[in-house]
């Protein structure tokens, strides 16, 4: 992987943040639940998709749109403070691509769908954990919400990541490139 921004780098999460923003604007990445959270999202799946395809970079640059939507357009109080909204989600990316690197000379495909599954996961943990130190929830009340929510949202991404990823890099049955992609 290239160092530094590239053409490609920038032009990949300028399109991922254009469906970041897209998901936010027209509220389609939210997706009302009765739960402290007061949404579930499928917001972070553009930052694990940038994430795996160019790096950690990538993925904190459309994880700070991600959370600065999540900020403007706060339906409860706990993602008004960015603390709450922005900061978690700046890690999404980081996590994702940690999860994507360390497995993928063992499987693309496991590597893939564990990024996803980590990146989903660490968004409502992360979301979640800061909730509590900012005294907008008590611990009982984040771990239903992992549980409840962030479990099904992390299953999505696996599965959303999985078909995006792999028709991106073309990957076939064997889980290795079937034609290079610059």
């Amino acid at each position: 992987m290239e160092r530094g921004l590239t053409v490609r780098k920038i032009v990949i999460a300028g399109v991922l943040g254009a469906i970041a923003i897209l998901l936010g604007v027209t509220r389609i990445g939210y997706i009302p639940v009765p739960t402290p959270a007061g949404n579930a999202t499928i917001m972070h799946i553009p930052v694990i998709i940038g994430a795996i395809m160019e790096g950690w970079g990538v993925g904190m640059i459309i994880g700070l749109i991600f959370g600065v939507s999540s900020f403007l357009n706060a339906t409860v109080v706990l993602f008004k403070d960015p603390l709450v909204a922005i900061l978690p989600r700046l890690l999404i990316g980081v996590f994702a691509y940690i999860t994507y690197v360390g497995l993928k000379n063992f499987n693309q495909y496991v590597a893939i769908g564990m990024a996803g599954f980590v990146g989903s996961l660490s968004n409502t943990i992360l979301v979640m954990t800061m909730a509590v130190v900012q005294n907008y929830l008590v611990p009982g009340a984040a771990i239903a919400v992992v549980l409840t929510q962030g479990i099904p949202e992390a299953i999505v991404s696996v599965i959303v990541t999985l078909a995006v990823v792999t028709t991106w890099k073309k990957l076939g049955p064997s889980g290795k490139q079937k034609s290079k992609i610059s």
